[in-house]
C-alpha cells in the first residue's frame, strides 16, 4: 500500500461526492490499486467544510484528521463543489491540503472556474471502469507518492 515515503504516516484522502455509484468507484478503484490506507466520504459541500473546520458531526480531530488531499466533485448539494473549493484556497489552515477536482463535466468553462478557484488538478471520470482505475492509480502514486510537500508542522 502506498504511503508517505517521508515518515510512513498513513494517508488520509477526503473525498468529496454525492453520487453513491461514483464514490463507490472511487473507492473500489483505490482498494484494487492498494493506494489510500484511508479514505473519508462525505455526500456534500457542507459536509465536506464541516470535515475541514472540525465542525459539527466531525468535531473530533482524531477521528477526523487533516486529510492529504481532497477529491471534490464540482456538483454538490448545499454548497457546491466550486465555493468548497474557494473556501480551502482562503483559508491559511486548509489552502496547502492539495485539491484535485474529478468530475464528470469536461466543459472549458468549469475547467476555467476550478483553476481561477486554485484547484491543484482537474480530472473527468472516465465512464469505462478500468480506465477509471488507472486513472485513480497513477492519481494516487502521484498525489501520495512521487509528489513533495511540507511536513504538516511547517
Amino acid at each position: 500500500m502506498v504511503n508517505n515515503i517521508s515518515n510512513g504516516e498513513p494517508l488520509k484522502i477526503l473525498l468529496v461526492e454525492d453520487n453513491p455509484a461514483h464514490a463507490e468507484m472511487v473507492i473500489r478503484s483505490f482498494e484494487i490499486n492498494r493506494i489510500a490506507n484511508e479514505i473519508t466520504h462525505v455526500e456534500d459541500g457542507e459536509q465536506a467544510l464541516d470535515y475541514l473546520h472540525n465542525r459539527n458531526d466531525f468535531s473530533d480531530k482524531n477521528k477526523y484528521p487533516m486529510p492529504h488531499l481532497v477529491l471534490l466533485d464540482l456538483r454538490l448539494p448545499r454548497v457546491d463543489g466550486l465555493q468548497v473549493l474557494e473556501k480551502i484556497k482562503k483559508s491559511e489552515d486548509l489552502k496547502s491540503i492539495p485539491v484535485v477536482v474529478l468530475t464528470t463535466s469536461g466543459a472549458d468553462m468549469d475547467v476555467a472556474k476550478a483553476y481561477k478557484c486554485h484547484a491543484n488538478s482537474y480530472l473527468v471520470k472516465p465512464i469505462d471502469f478500468d480506465n477509471f482505475t488507472k486513472m485513480m492509480d497513477e492519481l494516487g502514486y502521484y498525489w501520495l507518492a512521487w509528489n513533495h510537500k511540507p511536513s504538516r508542522e511547517n
